[in-house]
């Protein structure tokens, strides 16, 4: 069965976006790009993998699911498919229709969606955001993959919503780690069952 892994930049306090959405805080550079970049090329977006010249085939995720915020943020850079080397799914109960021919809308019930892809054979399932999303297909996530940054926001949008909303606790533990000469720390949890 493929995993879904919730692989997603976090502040040390727990938000992936300020209050609006904005991730401009997040700094670019640093050491951690490249070495990250070179492990996940999946993850970037296709604007930008054609800019940086990536070619590299995906070997960890052939799909993408993300909330209708976080693909909102994508056609504020220009694009209505963000992710168009991957299957890409957007999660939203107010898009009217598709946003584009390559993008797949889940209107209703993402967790039994995304419990059928599971099932598919294929590469991982990215989860790439946003918080609320990772909030309700929490019962399925089975790895998380944490850019942590060693910055404190105070308030923004939480890495799993709202806590008073969560569906279960559920138990992680560390596979690996790294911490950048930058500062950044690299985390990447699976699931306890």
């Amino acid at each position: 069965m493929r995993k879904l892994t919730y692989y997603v930049a976090a502040t040390i306090d727990g938000f992936i976006a300020t209050e609006d959405g904005s991730v401009d805080f997040f700094p670019v550079g640093g050491d951690h790009g490249p070495a990250i970049i070179a492990q996940y090329p999946e993850t970037l977006p296709t604007k930008v993998r054609e800019a940086l010249g990536v070619d590299k085939p995906s070997h960890t995720f052939d799909t993408v699911v993300m909330g209708r915020k976080t693909h909102d943020f994508g056609v504020r850079t220009g694009t209505s498919s963000p992710y168009s080397h991957l299957r890409q799914y957007v999660v939203s109960t107010t898009l009217p229709d598709r946003p584009a021919q390559d993008v797949q809308l889940i209107s209703e019930n993402p967790l039994e969606r995304v419990r059928e892809l599971k099932r598919e054979k294929g590469l991982g399932i990215w989860l790439c955001g946003g918080g609320e999303l990772a909030q309700t297909l929490l019962p399925e996530i089975d790895q998380v993959f944490l850019k942590l940054y060693p910055i404190v926001l105070g308030k923004g949008r939480p890495l799993f919503g709202e806590s008073s909303r969560l569906p279960e606790a559920a138990r992680f533990r560390v596979l690996t780690s790294r911490v950048f000469e930058d500062g950044v720390a690299f985390l990447k949890y699976s699931r306890i069952r």
